[in-house]
This record gives structure tokens, sequence and C-alpha cells, in this order.
């Protein structure tokens, strides 16, 4: 057990059977492909790891982001014993089992040991517990991997006996690479075939794997299989691979520009038929999911505004939904938020209120607060007025007071003009109300 993430043997015909995401395991740490802000030269982990001085931890981020590879990187750095357990598989009786030959190891070796739990998260109260007195008196440095968030899965007591390191899903441009190592690598990959592979299905590869290293050596795979020696792997048969068609899409050109912008003016055209459907488009292609709810939540602001005041709460808990589910299922928050932002009534006037004030600070500068609105906190202060005539609206009947709040130069400025849509429309009537009693009358 404590040699299953030893030394990589040399390729056999046993090992060549093995998938390709499994066999292109990075070795050590100049192999990893990404996770810079964890490993990179000089970074706090990697200093542990090349220190073998690594503490308990836990490792989260989604599959195919290297978590399984990274507790293989550590122990081929690490002098200790290193000992494995899927949390799918086992439970306290195993654990008892490693724990035992650890302290044997400890005690007529002189050898610390790590013990890495993948899906920990699988482990209940209980099993977790089980590891406690072992972390604390030192028989074992723990390495838990877990795609689910350590807060909510993950017992109190083991988290605050470990350093939780959070890995991010693989960038295009990971992918590309890893892909291109596999096709360059005789002696793990792909070299032998001496394939080629075109630029578009290279780029198709790495923008539909979901910052998922395994799947983009699964499609890879796939796609060498049905491809001819010595050829090039084309995107069509990476399209046959996936079972999935290039859409034309490129996030960082014109199309990109294209779609948002039909997307975010079917939401103000209030027409949710074309929203979900520019929404799909996007998706589909490859686009950035957290993107398109960033934009949303401004649009629930800049468009439905006041109109609706659920719609920004409807557009940051889609936003948090897929922060929370992922895909491939975080596509239905969004689609939610997209036909409610679309079918909304719509309002900018808080938004051009905005801009009025800026246009006046740009014209008249930075005017000084008027002295009873100000705060008073020291005797300096209340000597000099700060705070002095201020009337505190709750003691006066509707709890409104005549008052002045802007600078004595903007005096009677309007910047906020309410519609007579939706709750908007309730709005307006009651400042209409106020603005009466206060004659404040249209903005100059």
């Amino acid at each position: 057990m404590n040699d299953l993430f030893g030394e990589v043997p040399p390729p056999s015909q046993e090992t060549a059977r093995h998938p390709l995401a499994d066999r292109m395991r990075p070795r050590n740490l100049d192999e990893v492909v990404g996770q810079e802000d964890l490993i990179g030269p000089g970074r706090p982990l990697r200093r542990q790891i090349e220190a073998d001085q690594v503490p308990s931890l836990i490792l989260w981020g989604p599959p195919g982001t290297g978590k399984t590879t990274l507790a293989r990187v550590i122990a081929g750095h690490t002098k200790a014993s290193f000992h494995a357990l899927s949390a799918v598989l086992t439970g306290v009786k195993e654990l008892k089992e490693v724990i035992d030959l650890a302290k044997r190891e400890q005690r007529f070796e002189g050898r610390k040991a790590i013990l890495f739990v993948d899906e920990i998260h699988r482990w209940n109260k209980s099993q977790q517990d089980a590891l406690l007195p072992h972390i604390e008196n030192g028989t074992v440095t723990l390495i838990g991997a877990t795609t689910e968030n350590p807060s909510f899965e993950i017992i109190g007591p083991l988290l605050s006996r470990t350093k939780v390191y959070v890995l991010k899903p693989l960038e295009e441009s990971h992918l590309a690479r890893i892909v291109k190592a596999a096709l360059e690598d005789e002696a793990r990959g792909l070299g032998k075939l001496k394939l080629a592979i075109a630029e578009e299905a290279l780029q198709f590869i790495a923008g539909t794997s979901d910052g998922d290293a395994r799947r983009a050596l699964g499609t890879l795979e796939i796609a060498s299989g049905l491809t001819a020696k010595g050829a090039t792997i084309a995107l069509e048969t990476v399209e046959q691979a996936l079972q999935k068609k290039s859409l034309l899409y490129d996030k960082a050109g014109e199309e990109h520009y294209n779609l948002i912008s039909a997307f975010i003016k079917s939401m103000r055209g209030s027409d949710p038929d074309a929203a979900v459907y520019w929404l799909a488009r996007m998706l589909e292609a490859g686009e950035e999911p957290l993107f398109l709810a960033r934009r949303m939540v401004i649009f629930a602001s800049e468009d439905v505004g006041n109109a609706d005041p659920q719609a920004i709460q409807v557009a940051v808990s889609a936003m948090q939904a897929f922060d929370f589910v992922g895909m491939p299922e975080g596509w239905i928050p969004l689609a939610q938020a997209a036909t409610y932002l679309a079918s909304a009534p719509k309002s900018n006037a808080s938004y051009l209120s905005y801009l009025k004030a800026k246009e006046d600070i740009e014209a008249e500068g930075y005017l000084p607060a008027p002295l009873h609105i100000r705060n008073a906190p020291t005797k300096l202060m209340k000597d000099l007025k700060y705070g002095s005539g201020y009337k505190y609206p709750h003691d006066f009947e509707g709890h409104h007071v005549d008052q002045d709040y802007l600078p004595e130069k903007l005096k009677g400025r309007r910047y906020y003009d309410p519609t007579e849509i939706g709750y908007e429309a309730e709005i307006r009537v009651r400042l209409e109300e106020i603005r009466k009693k206060t004659k404040k009358g249209p903005r100059p």
C-alpha cells in the first residue's frame, strides 16, 4: 500500500493499456501544468514540498484539476512513507490498518507517514473523527482531496487541523499544452503515432473540456484512434469523438461581443425567448458561465432597477447557485435568471440618476457636506457645529422632515426620476408626496 504512488515504472504492455490521462500524470513539480498560484516557483506549498515539510492539508477543486496528481508529486518528493485510501471504497477498518502500519514504520524505521484520502468528503462524521487523534499526535500527515466545499463537507475539528488549498480549473492554454505534450511523448503518450493536430481541433478540445485535463486527454485519445498514423487530427475528427459540433464563436473576438450584445438587448427588449437562445448559444460554445452571470447582475440594476427590486436578488442568486453547482447543471439557474430579467418591467432611472450626479461632480468639484449632516464624534467637531441642527426623521410624522441633504450649491437638484412602470410607480408616488412638501422641483 505504501508504494502505490512510488516511482513511475518503465512503460510496459500493461501500463500501455491504461487510459492516456493516467499514463500522462506528471511525475514531478516541473511537469505539472497550471496551479501556479500554489506550486509556482517560490510559492509556499512548493517550498514546503521541496523541503519535505508538507503539513496536513485539503486539496479542493473540480475534477481534472490535479488533486491526485499533486498528491503523487508530493509522494515523489517526500522521504515519508506514502499510504493512499479512497473514501468511496474504504472506511475506518482500512484506516486502522494504515495507522498501525504507520506506527510500526515510525517506531522501527524512524519514518513519518503521509496518508492520502481521495474524495474525503465521502467519509461521514465518525469516519472523519477517526483521523483526528492520529493527525494530532503526528502519526500521519493528512492530504485529503475533495471536489466539494470543505466548509460544508469536512468537519470543523478536521478543518482546523489542516490547511485548505484551492485548485482552479485549468485554463485553455494549460489544456493545449497538456494535449501537445501527450502527442509528443513517445514513452507514455501518443508520440509513436507521429500525429499532428490542427490548431482549430486543439482549441476545440481545450475549449470544451471545462478546465478538466482528464477530459481533454480522453477526447484526444478517442480522436487519435480515429486518425491514421502520421496524419493530422482534424476538427471534424474531434467533433466526432465528442459527438459535439464546434460552434462559430471566438471568446476573444468580434463574435463574442456580437453574441453578448444580442443577449443583453434581447433581455432589455423583454424577449425571454431570444434571451435564452443567446444564452444557450454562448454556453454551448464554451463561454465562461460566470461572465454571463455577472452580466445579468449588472443588467438587473441597469435595465430593471427599481421597477422590480427582486431582479437583482434573482441575478445574484443565480450567480451564487452556478458557483455552488457548477456545470453541467449550472445552466439551469442561469436560464431562470435570463428569462426572469427579460420578462421583468424595465427602468433605467437609478442608472441615469448616478450619471446625472456624476455630471454635477465633474462640473462643480467635490462640494462639502452641509454642517448639520456631518458626523460629530469629537468635542472639536461639535464646537465647529458639525451635526448642529440635524433633525432625526423618525421623530417626525411620517418619518420624514423638511431638511436639506445636498451641498448648498446643489440644493433642489433632482437626479432620480422614477418611471411609472412596475414597483417604481409606487416609489414615484411616494417621492412626489415628499418632494411637494420639501418644494423640490425638477432638476435645473
